[in-house]
């Protein structure tokens, strides 16, 4: 039997040689293979933190047909967004991803927009799963220690708060040390979703009908009505699986610390949509079944699942599940935050954002040191307005993510359909079902994002009777303020001085490239 050894010097010549044509020298360490590409990505979706963080957005906004039916038509286009968007990073692996395919393939305005959404985007996933992941922490501990630990606004606030300072303090740690946290977190998810099913298959002493789970409807939304009402209301349900499936994007912002990236970032991006769609469907499943009684779950509003634990089992195994969950969502958050700082990095590296020289920094053992501390002071700020009213605070954040992500992939994928023919594929590529592929990921994402920027509540509409500042949706509020803000700094300013990704040119670049030719660098990439 023959055996073949990859040469790993020889694959990170040709990551290199690849990265350097792309106009970039080689500055953060290629300590990522294929399954840790995957599994940031993997733990960034995580259905053991965001959905569940979120599971009660589906409940109260069309019920359990918008927890698993709805799971499951999220899931299905993801999958297609996700293969769309590794075609692009095949042919284009670096850290700044998104933007850097926009404004290649489309020129600097497109690059510029891109990059301030997706980046925005960034900040309001990981300031929404941090503050969810807070929610999670806190009633874990109210249950250890019930006379000290409340479970009110301020307490989670602390708590998150307390979860962003060790996010940030672990990604201040060696490239590769997180590159082995990764992959632990992705077995750990595997492992403890498995577990979580088992026990809540096996413990909880009464269980709700395939009738209930798969088919029943629940309108709390205070918008009345049936019909097209009702579904407008689903559709803001979508919200819970939509929030979960974002952050994939982590597989191409980390390509430039991926060994053989050319094909493993397509294959974290895709793999870690596919895997997460079956993982989380199971685990709803399994959590929506044992649901004890509907009105106590809709009073519970954001600890909807911890009260279901809690009620339909003893108190020992809901601590139990809540630290196999707590301890995924710590993970989580660490993804989320080196995620979002290698896209803070690289967009800073063409001196984009104010204070680009010291943002993009590396320190001595090559972390962003500086774009890793503005990514988590600017989660944090977002999430202030929670002290105010948690639940909506959490809701709206998560849809400043969505809506930020998503547009911020949607213009790369309609760029790529712009340029047919004309687009040079990596070694990973759609072929001609890009035709059918990108089209619909790009539909489903306007979709979504006009649904997210609806009011969420009766009292949140402008001129409502009743009106509560609280409970409006301000992501329409930030989104508007993000094109007015970067659009006028863009045509005032930016376009005179911005001209898309600048090249670095040094003697290391020009050294590889005399050594390893293009076109070796491009097809001799070995899995």
């Amino acid at each position: 039997m023959r055996v073949k050894v990859r040469d790993v010097g020889s694959t990170t010549r040709n990551d290199e040689a690849l990265l350097h044509r792309l106009g970039y020298a080689q500055r953060l360490d290629r300590e990522f293979g294929g399954f840790s590409n995957f599994a940031i990505s993997f733990t960034i979706i995580s259905a053991l933190a965001s959905s569940l963080t979120s599971y009660y957005m589906a409940f109260h906004y069309g019920g359990p047909i918008a927890i698993t039916w709805g799971w499951l038509l999220v899931g299905v286009f993801c999958v297609l967004i996700a293969m769309a968007m590794g075609e692009i990073a095949s042919t284009m692996p670096t850290a700044g991803a998104l933007y850097y395919w926009a404004a290649k393939l489309g020129g600097p305005a497109w690059g510029w927009f891109t990059g301030w959404f997706n980046l925005i985007g960034m900040i309001g996933a990981t300031a929404a799963g941090a503050y969810g992941a807070g929610t999670f922490l806190t009633a874990l501990l109210h249950l250890w220690f019930p006379s000290v630990v409340g479970t009110d606004s301020t307490t989670i606030f602390v708590t998150f708060t307390a979860l962003m300072l060790f996010y940030l303090g672990m990604n201040m740690l060696n490239v590769n040390l997180l590159a082995k946290l990764n992959t632990v977190s992705a077995w750990w998810h595997l492992a403890a979703t498995m577990m979580i099913v088992v026990v809540l298959t096996v413990v909880p002493r009464e269980r709700q009908s395939v009738s209930f789970v798969f088919t029943e409807t629940i309108n709390n939304s205070g918008f009345g009505g049936d019909g097209i009402a009702f579904w407008f209301v689903f559709g803001l349900g979508l919200l819970m699986a939509q929030y979960t499936f974002t952050g994939y994007d982590a597989s191409a912002h980390l390509s430039e610390e991926t060994r053989s990236a050319a094909r493993m970032t397509p294959w974290g991006l895709v793999m870690s949509v596919a895997v997460s769609v079956v993982y989380g469907f199971v685990l709803l499943v399994a959590i929506t079944f044992a649901v004890p009684d509907v009105q106590g779950t809709l009073d519970a509003g954001a600890n909807a699942v911890v009260y279901i634990w809690q009620a339909s089992m003893n108190e020992a195994w809901a601590e139990f599940l809540l630290l196999l969950v707590v301890i995924a969502q710590i993970f989580w958050g660490i993804a989320s935050v080196t995620s979002g700082s290698r896209m803070l990095f690289a967009f800073s590296r063409d001196g984009t954002v104010p204070g680009s020289r010291v943002l993009r920094k590396v320190s001595d053992n090559r972390v962003p040191v500086n774009a890793v501390i503005a990514e988590s002071t600017a989660a944090w700020a977002l999430m202030v307005p929670t002290l105010a009213n948690g639940a909506i605070g959490y809701l709206v954040g998560s849809s400043i993510a969505v809506i930020g992500l998503y547009i911020a992939i949607a213009m790369p994928l309609i760029l790529r359909i712009r340029m047919g023919a004309r687009f040079e594929p990596g070694v990973w590529s759609l072929g001609w079902h890009y035709k059918w592929i990108t089209p619909l990921s790009v539909a489903w994402i306007v979709v979504m994002c006009v649904l997210f920027l609806m009011p969420v509540s009766p009292k949140g509409v402008p001129g409502a009777p009743d009106f509560d500042w609280t409970v409006v949706n301000y992501a329409p509020i930030t989104v508007a303020g993000a094109l007015v803000l970067f659009g006028g700094w863009y045509l005032v300013s930016a376009r005179h001085w911005f001209k898309g990704p600048v090249r670095e040119v040094d003697e290391e670049i020009a050294s590889i490239e005399r050594d390893v030719p293009f076109a070796s660098a491009r097809s001799s990439l070995s899995i």
